[in-house]
């Protein structure tokens, strides 16, 4: 009797030891998912210091060639507001900004009085919620196809996408046939054979668009259908697990 009450206990007690540790296991695959779903870090101090430590570059350190006009640094931009307190210059991944500082060599082997103007570069998460913000009269599907939904992040935030055009020795940038941030669909990519076939684009606009998007396709960045000025470095997917940070101002 005793050794069959012993017999029972043993049992009783290893199924409880296994039960216990399949709802650890458990438990702890469970933690492990909730961490991966965790928001990438963000970076609050936007110090030169800072920004080296994630591997984010000047690019007039890597090309001085390279022309900068920050437009959200300046009250010229769509919200006609000073976006950028702190940001001053263009910074990018310095591995992106590698690839940038190509382009600008190969637009030099093209035309030698040429160059790439840079109006925003890396851009911190805040301002991207401003400008979300600021156009939330244009239905969610349209206005996706201009800022990126701020809770998503845009490639911009992780200092991978570069907004620019092409000027002259000047500093007086080329006709593109519509301006910077201009939300009207004559500055879509996608629809410039429709605007030239009513003539409301050149042959020397939809050219001068053409040479650009020759220039930053020679090392692989991605022009999107809505913005002529828009380039991206990779893809969002790629970005967030390629550089583990967004900027915060």
């Amino acid at each position: 009797m005793k050794f069959q009450f012993l017999t029972i206990l043993i049992c009783f007690s290893f199924i409880i030891g296994c039960n216990y540790s399949s709802k650890k296991e458990t438990d702890i695959i469970s933690i492990n998912q909730k961490k991966s779903n965790f928001p990438k870090p963000i970076i609050k101090n936007i110090s030169k210091k800072k920004l080296k430590e994630f591997n984010l570059v000047d690019i007039q350190e890597i090309n001085k060639s390279i022309k900068v006009e920050l437009k959200y640094a300046t009250t010229d931009n769509f919200m006609k507001i000073k976006l950028y307190e702190k940001l001053k210059k263009a910074y990018l991944q310095k591995d992106v900004a590698r690839r940038l500082s190509k382009c600008q060599d190969y637009l030099t082997s093209i035309d030698p009085k040429l160059y790439l103007l840079i109006y925003d570069a890396v851009r911190p998460l805040s301002t991207q919620q401003k400008m979300w913000d600021a156009l939330d009269t244009i239905p969610f599907h349209e206005r996706t196809k201009f800022v990126s939904n701020p809770e998503n992040g845009s490639v911009h935030n992780y200092g991978a996408a570069v907004d620019l055009t092409i000027c002259n020795s000047k500093g007086e940038a080329l006709d593109m046939g519509a301006g910077y941030d201009d939300i009207r669909k004559i500055a879509y990519p996608s629809l410039e054979d429709q605007f030239l076939a009513s003539g409301e684009l050149t042959i020397e606009q939809i050219e001068n668009r053409k040479l650009l998007r020759k220039v930053m396709k020679s090392q692989g960045f991605i022009n999107i259908p809505s913005e002529w000025w828009h380039f991206n470095a990779c893809t969002r997917s790629i970005a967030k697990t390629k550089y583990n940070q967004l900027l915060e101002e």
